[in-house]
């Protein structure tokens, strides 16, 4: 039989039904999300891993599965270092390059004073919202090294003696698509420089000025040490998304001339799909690539950001012992 003082602690309980109500709603507007997540991401992902282990041109029925083998084959391929090691020297040139400019214009930008900031931040964005498959396009075309524009200015100038083979030279391929990769991706590191310095208080720019401070004491005082935290995050997002470069190599050079641009990417999509020389497609081997390069660069990924916890540490607690 139930008491009165039960029946009344019951009733007194807050209900978590409404609460349950709402978590399903939320749940229901996050299936779609979750959906595409596991069709374009996490299958993939399994099925890359599955793959580097089967021997497949991807066109019949039948896999055999090879365990290694694959990977020892990319071990013994001097073209897949070759495309490796281009794809860490874009990530190692490219990146300092566009977040010291990007740095530099943003605190130029971020002054309250200069009247044409906004229209400035527009302009230098423009080139990341255009489609990066079209830039490559375009540039091959202004590139070009019998009608394109750059070349007739060079000439008329009197600069060069004959047409300059930016993307046809072995020599000059690599830092032309390096410089175009800069001025397309330029203003995402730009947006990224004025969303931190605009998190540090003005204040400490006025308290600064008044003490006589000067503009350039005033970022290395408080602008540098302020952007310690930030610039981490800023530098891991713009290396991996620097390693991503398939788009614009592929339709400016294609991975050439004689694979002086061909980037990891590039090699995995020629391994995958291309059946130029007669060659056969091999998706095993392309998986293989694949893998090995992402989990390469999570590694990568995993030290930085432990070094840099390592080092931050390592200054507070120099900075706890100075303190006592």
């Amino acid at each position: 039989m139930t008491t009165p003082v039960a029946l009344t602690r019951a009733r007194s309980r807050p209900s978590h039904q409404p609460l349950r109500h709402a978590a399903a709603w939320c749940y229901l507007f996050v299936l779609p999300g979750l959906a595409l997540a596991v069709l374009f991401t996490f299958w993939p992902l399994a099925a890359a891993w599955y793959y580097s282990f089967q021997e497949w041109s991807g066109f019949t029925k039948d896999m055999d599965f090879v365990g290694l083998a694959n990977y020892v084959r990319l071990i013994m391929d001097a073209q897949f270092w070759n495309a490796f090691a281009h794809s860490f020297l874009f990530m190692i040139v490219t990146v300092p390059v566009r977040l010291v400019l990007a740095l530099v214009l943003a605190i130029v930008l971020n002054d309250r004073l200069f009247r044409m900031a906004t229209f400035f931040r527009t302009v230098f964005f423009l080139p990341v919202v255009t489609t990066t498959a079209i830039v490559g396009l375009v540039m091959t075309f202004v590139l070009d090294p019998s009608s394109g524009p750059v070349n007739h200015v060079l000439l008329a100038l009197g600069v060069v003696d004959a047409p300059v083979g930016f993307l046809t030279d072995p020599h000059l391929a690599m830092p032309t698509v390096m410089a175009t990769s800069v001025w397309k991706f330029f203003g995402i590191s730009l947006v990224y420089w004025l969303a931190a310095l605009q998190s540090i208080p003005a204040e400490l720019y006025e308290a600064a000025r008044i003490d006589g401070a000067s503009g350039l004491r005033m970022h290395l005082t408080i602008t540098a040490p302020l952007l310690k935290v930030y610039a981490v995050v800023i530098v891991v997002i713009t290396a991996a998304n620097t390693l991503r470069i398939f788009d614009l190599v592929q339709t400016m050079t294609g991975g050439g001339p004689y694979f002086a641009t061909e980037v990891i990417e590039v090699y995995i999509y020629r391994t995958a799909f291309s059946v130029l020389g007669g060659g056969v497609p091999q998706l095993g081997l392309a998986s293989a690539a694949g893998v090995f390069f992402g989990v390469t660069v999570m590694i990568i990924a995993l030290l930085q950001v432990g070094a840099t916890r390592r080092l931050a540490g390592l200054r507070n607690a120099v900075g706890a012992g100075q303190g006592r």
